[in-house]
C-alpha cells in the first residue's frame, strides 16, 4: 500500500515566462517532513453551534439525575474514599485507608475520583461526576477526529451517535474504569489519524502516552487495538518506510514509559510495607495484569475468579461465544443498534476508496487509511469480546461504541457525497437494515413502548425507498467538496463534481428534496432506539457490579450464572442491577452483608442518615430496593452467595454507630469477606474496614495467621459475620465455601473460610439489628 502523495509544485522545462524555470535559480528550502493534503475543509456558518449544542446536550443527559445511582460500585467508590484520605492509597488504589488490599486494576481510573472528593468531599456527585465530564471530552474528540477529514457533519453525526449508545451513557454516569479508558483510546486514535495526515513523530509519541495511561487504566485490554493501529501507519504513513518503523519505536517506548513507571514502583517495592495486589495469588500486579486480567480473560483460566477455572464450553458462566455474541438478548441492546450499519458502511467505503486515481488519490488514500483505522479497531473489539472466554460484562461493550460511531458518521457522509446509484443504493440499504434490526431489539422488550418498534420498522423502509426513489426521479450529483476533480484541480463547492464523471448533471430539485427527506427520516429512526434505551438508562438508577443499559429484555443471560442453568440463561427477564437492587436475572444475597437484607437491599443508605457528618462531606445517597431479591438470594446462597460479591449492603444506623465507636483506636474499624461487603460499611462510616480476600473473597490476603497477628496487636475492631437466610444464604456461608472454600465462587485457597471458623470459635458475637458482628477484642470465656 502506497502512502498518499503530497502536493508538489510542477515546473516548467520549456522555461515559460512565469513558470519555476524561468525565475532563475531557486534557493535551496530546508527539508520539511512531506504532509499529505491539508484535510480540512472551511467549516459552515453553523458548525460550531451546533457543536456547542452537542456537547451541552450530551453533558445534560450524562448529568440529569446523576446522584440518583448512590456510590453507583461501591468496590471502587470504597477505594475512591481511601484515596481521597490517604496519599499511599491514593497511589496503589487500595480498598481501604489503612492499606490492606488494592483493587484488581491498576489505580488511574480511581484518581481523577478521588481528587475529585479530596476537593469537594464524599457525595456521589463528586465520584461521579468525572466520568460524565468524561463522556462529554470523548464525544468532542471524536468529533474533531472526525470533522478534520470528512466535515463537521460527519463529525456531529458520529458524536450525537456515541452520545446515544446505551452503553455509552451507562458507563459515562457510573464509576468503572470503562469510562477514561473509551477516552484514552478515542484520544490515540485521534492521535494516530493525525500522525497519518503529516508524518509528524510527535502525534504517535502521543498516542503511545495515551496507550500507557490505558494500561494504567484497565491492563492490556488497553492494548486490544494497537495492532491494527500500527499496521494501518506501518502501511499508510505519509513518510519513508524506514522513519514509519523508527516513528512506531518511539511511540512504544513512550507507551513503556508512561504506563511502566507505576509497575516498575509497585514491583520494586517491598511487599511488606505496601498493600496486597487485588486479584492476584501471589502479591504481583505483573501476575494480575499477565493472569487474572489478562489471558484469563481470553482462555478462561482465571485463577480466583468468580467463575473462573476455564475448562467450560463456551464463555463458561458468561454466556456462549462466537460471532453473533454482541447481538444476543442481554448483549445487542447494549451497543448493536448501529453495528451492522458500521460494518456495512465500512467495507463499501474500504472499497470505493480502493479504486481511487491516482489523480484524485491523495484525499481518497487518506480517507482510505482513517476508515481502516477506525474499522480495525471495531473488528479487533469486536473480535476479542466476542470469542474470549473469561469475565465478560454487558457494559465491556463501550469500548465498541466509539468505532461503531465515528464509521457511521464517516461511512453516512461519505455515500451522501457520492452521486449516482452506489451511495444512494448503499444509504438505502443500511437504513433497511438498521431498521429491521431496531425492530428486532426492541421486539426483545414487547411490554416497553410497543408503539415503537413498528414506528421505527415502518419509517425506516419507507426511509430507504424514498432513497431509491430519488434515483428514479433523477440521480443525485453529490460530491466532496474538498475532493479533487480528475485532472487534479480542486472543485469548489459551487461546482460539484463526482470523479470520472466531471460533467455529471446537478441534482434535480425534486430527487434532491426527497432524498434530504428520506435521509433524514432515516437518521431519525436509526437513531430512536438508541435514544429510548439511553433515555430509560438515564431515569433508572445504577448500582453493583454487574450494571445494563435500557429496560429488561427477554433471553437474557443471568451473570456469572449463567452456566447453571440450560443454555448459559436465568429464567425471566433480565435487566441489570437498577433502582438499588438486583433484578431478575442477576444474583442477589449477600454472605457477610451482616444486613441480613434480602437480596436487592444493596446499596447506601438515604442523604441525611449520617448523624456525624465530616466538614464538606455530603451523607449517603440510595433508593429502595430491587425486585426479584430474596429468591435469587436464596438461589445465590446455594450457589456459593455471589450476591454480596456482586453488590454491597444495607448498612443501619445503629451498625454504623457501633462501627464508628472508638474507630479512632483500631486500624481498622471492622473486617469483612469480600470487598463489597467491607465497602458498604466504609463508605457509611468512612472508617477503613478490611475487604478479607479482596474482591472474590479469594485472594490469600490475609493470611489467618496474619489475621491472628492483626488481632492480637488490637488493630481490628469487629468481624463482620454471615448474612441470614435470603442474604446469600445460611449465616456463615463464607465458611460453607462461599467465597473462599473450594465451592465458591472463585475456588480459592479457604483463607477466609478458615478466618470464619476460627473468629466464630474463639470470639463473642455481638447482633445489631439483624446484623451480626464479632468483637474481636472480647474472646469466649
Amino acid at each position: 500500500m502506497n502512502p498518499p502523495p503530497t502536493d508538489t509544485p510542477a515546473t516548467s522545462q520549456g522555461g515559460a515566462p512565469g513558470s519555476i524555470a524561468a525565475a532563475g535559480p531557486v534557493p535551496p528550502t530546508p527539508a520539511t517532513p512531506p504532509r499529505g493534503p491539508d484535510p480540512r475543509p472551511a467549516d459552515p456558518r453553523w458548525a460550531r453551534p451546533a457543536l456547542l449544542a452537542l456537547l451541552l446536550v450530551t453533558a445534560v443527559l450524562y448529568l440529569w439525575s446523576l446522584s440518583a445511582s448512590g456510590y453507583a460500585n461501591q468496590f471502587y467508590s470504597a477505594a475512591v474514599q481511601a484515596g481521597s484520605e490517604s496519599w499511599k492509597a491514593f497511589f496503589f488504589g487500595s480498598s481501604d485507608a489503612a492499606n490492606s488490599i488494592t483493587v484488581d486494576k491498576p489505580p488511574a481510573a480511581l484518581w481523577p475520583m478521588a481528587l475529585s472528593v479530596r476537593l469537594f468531599g464524599l457525595s456521589s456527585w463528586a465520584i461521579l461526576v468525572p466520568e460524565a465530564l468524561m463522556g462529554v471530552a470523548t464525544v468532542g474528540v471524536l468529533y474533531a477526529a472526525v470533522r478534520r477529514r470528512f466535515g463537521a457533519g460527519a463529525g456531529l453525526l458520529a458524536g450525537g451517535a456515541l452520545a446515544v449508545t446505551p452503553v455509552a451513557a451507562l458507563m459515562f454516569r457510573f464509576n468503572n474504569p470503562d469510562a477514561l479508558l473509551c477516552l484514552l483510546m478515542v484520544c490515540a486514535v485521534a492521535a494516530v489519524l493525525r500522525a497519518l495526515a503529516d508524518g509528524r513523530t510527535k502525534w504517535l509519541v502521543l498516542a503511545g502516552v495515551c496507550f500507557g495511561l490505558g494500561f494504567l487504566t484497565k491492563t492490556l485490554q488497553a492494548w486490544l487495538i494497537l495492532p491494527a493501529l500500527a499496521v494501518v501507519y506501518a502501511c499508510c504513513a505519509p513518510v519513508a518506510l524506514r522513519k514509519r518503523f523508527g516513528q512506531l519505536l518511539l511511540a512504544g517506548l513512550a507507551m513503556v514509559v508512561s504506563g511502566g513507571w507505576w509497575v516498575a514502583i509497585v514491583e520494586l517495592w517491598p511487599a511488606s510495607s505496601r498493600p496486597y495486589i487485588g486479584g492476584s495469588q501471589h502479591n504481583s500486579f505483573l501476575e494480575l495484569t499477565f493472569g487474572y486480567n489478562g489471558l484469563g480473560r481470553i482462555n478462561g483460566n482465571e485463577t480466583g475468579s468468580v467463575g473462573g477455572g476455564g475448562g467450560r464450553r463456551g464463555g463458561g458462566g458468561w454466556g456462549e461465544t462466537g460471532i453473533t455474541r454482541l447481538f444476543s438478548a442481554d448483549m445487542g441492546g447494549q451497543i448493536s443498534w448501529l453495528l451492522p450499519a458500521a460494518l456495512i458502511l465500512l467495507v463499501v467505503a474500504v472499497v470505493v476508496l480502493w479504486r481511487a486515481r491516482r489523480a484524485v488519490a491523495a484525499e481518497q488514500a487518506a480517507q482510505r487509511a482513517e476508515f481502516l483505522a477506525w474499522g480495525g479497531a471495531l473488528l479487533m473489539t469486536f473480535t476479542t469480546f466476542s470469542f474470549m472466554s473469561g469475565i465478560f460484562h454487558q457494559y465491556y461493550n463501550i469500548a465498541l461504541a466509539p468505532y461503531v460511531a465515528a464509521l457511521v458518521g464517516m461511512g453516512a457522509t461519505l455515500m451522501w457525497r457520492r452521486a449516482g446509484r452506489l451511495g444512494a443504493s448503499v444509504l438505502a440499504v443500511t437504513v433497511a437494515v438498521t431498521a429491521a434490526w431496531s425492530y428486532v431489539l426492541l421486539n426483545r422488550s414487547p411490554e416497553w413502548l410497543p408503539w415503537l418498534r413498528w414506528t421505527v420498522l415502518v419509517l425506516g423502509l419507507a426511509a430507504a425507498l424514498g432513497l431509491l426513489l430519488s434515483l428514479w426521479t433523477g440521480a443525485p450529483a453529490r460530491e466532496q467538496d474538498e475532493a479533487p476533480a480528475e485532472d487534479g484541480a480542486p472543485t469548489t463547492p459551487q461546482e460539484p463534481t463526482v470523479p470520472h464523471a466531471p460533467h455529471a448533471p446537478r441534482v434535480p430539485r425534486v430527487a434532491g428534496r426527497l432524498a434530504v427527506i428520506a435521509a433524514g427520516v432515516g437518521l431519525a429512526t436509526s437513531l430512536a432506539g438508541p435514544v429510548a434505551y439511553t433515555l430509560d438508562t438515564v431515569n433508572t438508577p445504577k448500582g453493583g457490579s454487574i450494571i445494563t443499559a435500557g429496560p429488561s429484555v427477554q433471553g437474557g443471560m443471568g451473570g456469572p450464572g449463567g452456566g447453571r442453568f440450560p443454555g448459559g440463561r436465568m429464567p425471566g427477564k433480565w435487566r441489570g442491577n437498577t433502582n438499588g437492587g438486583t433484578a431478575a436475572g442477576a444474583f442477589g444475597g449477600a454472605p457477610g452483608t451482616g444486613g441480613g437484607q434480602a437480596a436487592g437491599q444493596t446499596r447506601p443508605q438515604a442523604q441525611g442518615g449520617r448523624s456525624q457528618g465530616r466538614p464538606g462531606q455530603a451523607s449517603r445517597p440510595a433508593f429502595p430496593a430491587g425486585p426479584g431479591g430474596a429468591a435469587l438470594g436464596k438461589r445465590a446462597g446455594r450457589m456459593g452467595g455471589m450476591g454480596g460479591l456482586l453488590n454491597g449492603s444495607k448498612v443501619s444506623a445503629k451498625a454504623e454507630a457501633l462501627l464508628e465507636k472508638d474507630a479512632a483506636d483500631y486500624t481498622w474499624a471492622a473486617a469483612a469477606i469480600g470487598s463489597q461487603n467491607a465497602a458498604s460499611y466504609q463508605l457509611a462510616t468512612q472508617e477503613p474496614v478490611m475487604a478479607i480476600g479482596g474482591f472474590n473473597g479469594s485472594d490469600p490476603s490475609p493470611t489467618l495467621d496474619q489475621f491472628k497477628k492483626y488481632v492480637a496487636d488490637g488493630k481490628i475492631h469487629y468481624f463482620l459475620a454471615g448474612g441470614r437466610e435470603g442474604a446469600g444464604g445460611r449465616e456463615g456461608s463464607a465458611r460453607a465455601g462461599g467465597f473462599g472454600g473450594r465451592g465458591g465462587p472463585g475456588g480459592g485457597t479457604g483463607g477466609s473460610s478458615k478466618i470464619t471458623s476460627w473468629v466464630e470459635k474463639n470470639f463473642t458475637k455481638v447482633t445489631v439489628g439483624s446484623a451480626t458482628f464479632y468483637d474481636l477484642t472480647a474472646r469466649k470465656g
